[in-house]
């Protein structure tokens, strides 16, 4: 499973490149208190990069609070027997 991992992220790295390669014109951005200037394969990797972190942080929080909330309703649920069960049971 490794190898084929490793493979993919290979084969995404080398058309990466030639995405790069192919497409170096390059392209402003004005970002109202900036001008950038990027090769267009720049500016896809870029872009490509900063969705990739927001939907993962996007996911990573939805998980989070989900576990947070099964957690703190377990512990709710936990402390409600240990008040109703018979102490020296």
């Amino acid at each position: 499973m490794r190898l084929i991992v490793t493979l993919i992220l290979l084969l995404f790295v080398a058309a990466g490149i030639v995405l790069g390669a192919l497409n170096a014109d390059l392209v402003g951005y004005d970002l109202g208190f900036a001008r950038i200037d990027l090769p267009k394969g720049a500016a896809l990797l870029s872009a490509l990069v900063i969705g990739w972190l927001l939907g993962g942080l996007t996911a990573w929080l939805g998980v989070s609070t989900r576990h947070r909330r099964l957690r703190r309703q377990a512990s709710a649920e936990a402390r409600s027997k240990a008040k109703t069960s018979p102490a020296g049971a």
